[in-house]
């Protein structure tokens, strides 16, 4: 029997909670399925796993960049050898990146911390939300948005909203809405990189939080969210590069994608340090930075697995990722190609 990422899902969630995240409860699925041919499951050694894994990272920046060339030589033009020089200097010296570069904001652990504690009254909880106006309105965006809706009719209140979804989602939209300011992508060029990166850190957090034990959820969506944060830090430095580069130069060579897969989240781990986030933050990123192995970290397999399944997704979606490749990628997240077909239709919502 295939021990994929749905059945161990499914395995850990009472009646309900599946019916919520698959509208179907276990004895439909099983009565769905009965007649489905499951891809089998292939071996994949560790050596092309490693391997399989940056080349699907390197391909996700074909998502980010409107470039139409992609280099396939492994030389850097004087661009990417300006942004590679600041990737240095920000590993070296990452309060900088931190302070001036991308800063947390301030409210996010302050107002996520009120929002964990059971002892806080509901009336308080709603008032220190309904503070921030623009809080509100994205919350109430997110709350009715495809990925996310639970009712016909539109939530129009933080107290509806309360009601709707329960106290551990709207905590998690919050935290959504806040962390979203990290992203501020200005010039029209590269607004996709913004939208992009943002959509896959969704992804990635809500794939993340169903993997989680019950009692590690609320972390670890965090987490998801703030995975890829040395990759958005290193995006910024391109664009202050991009200003003083040759007319017509692009971050198309395969070197520089490389590097940007593997520099990025060694620079998220050293900010989530600066940032004195809890260790059971810094931990799985340090353990993620190295990119050479699956990891052993049970939250950061989690969080490797949540990756790789919404990079296939997202690339999918823009029909840039083989076949083949595929194959080998779902093998290591345990999924077949029906299992992946179905949480890709779940993904393209966000």
């Amino acid at each position: 029997m295939v021990t994929g990422l749905f059945k161990k899902l499914f395995n850990i969630r009472d009646r309900t909670e599946q019916v919520k995240f698959t509208g179907k409860t276990s004895g439909e699925k099983r009565q769905q399925t009965s007649h489905k041919k499951f891809s089998p499951v292939i071996e994949v050694s560790p050596k092309l796993a490693a391997e399989s894994q940056l080349d699907l990272s390197a391909l996700f920046y074909s998502l980010l960049f409107t470039t139409n060339h992609t280099g396939s030589e492994g030389i850097a033009n004087n661009l990417e050898r300006n942004v590679m020089q600041s990737i240095e200097l920000a590993l070296s010296s990452p309060q900088d990146i931190a302070e001036n570069v991308l800063k947390l904001p301030n409210k996010i652990l302050e107002l996520d911390k009120k929002l964990a504690d059971d002892e806080i009254d509901i009336q308080e909880l709603i008032l220190l939300i309904e503070q921030d106006p623009l809080l509100c309105v994205e919350v109430l965006k997110l709350c009715n948005s495809p990925a996310f809706k639970r009712a016909e009719n539109d939530v129009t209140s933080i107290q509806q909203a309360l009601v709707l979804v329960g106290r551990v989602q709207l905590r998690q939209f919050i935290t959504t809405c806040l962390a979203r300011e990290l992203i501020d992508i200005k010039p029209i060029y590269f607004r996709r990189f913004g939208a992009e990166v943002w959509r896959h850190s969704m992804q990635v957090a809500f794939l993340a939080s169903e993997l989680a034990p019950k009692e590690q959820r609320d972390s670890i969506f965090i987490l998801g969210l703030l995975h890829d944060v040395g990759k958005i830090a290193i995006f910024k430095l391109l664009l202050d590069a991009f200003y003083q580069a040759e007319p017509g130069e692009q971050p198309n060579s395969a070197l520089f994608k490389q590097v940007m897969t593997t520099k990025s989240l060694t620079l998220s781990a050293l900010l989530a340090r600066y940032w004195q986030l809890p260790s059971h933050f810094e931990t799985p990123l340090n353990v993620l930075a190295n990119t050479h192995v699956k990891p052993s970290d049970d939250i950061a397999l989690i969080i490797w697995k949540a990756n790789i399944i919404s990079e296939c997704s997202m690339l999918l979606q823009f029909d840039k990722l083989p076949h083949s490749a595929l194959v080998v990628l779902l093998a290591q997240v345990e999924l077949t190609e029906e299992e992946f077909s179905e949480l890709h239709q779940k993904l393209i919502k966000f």
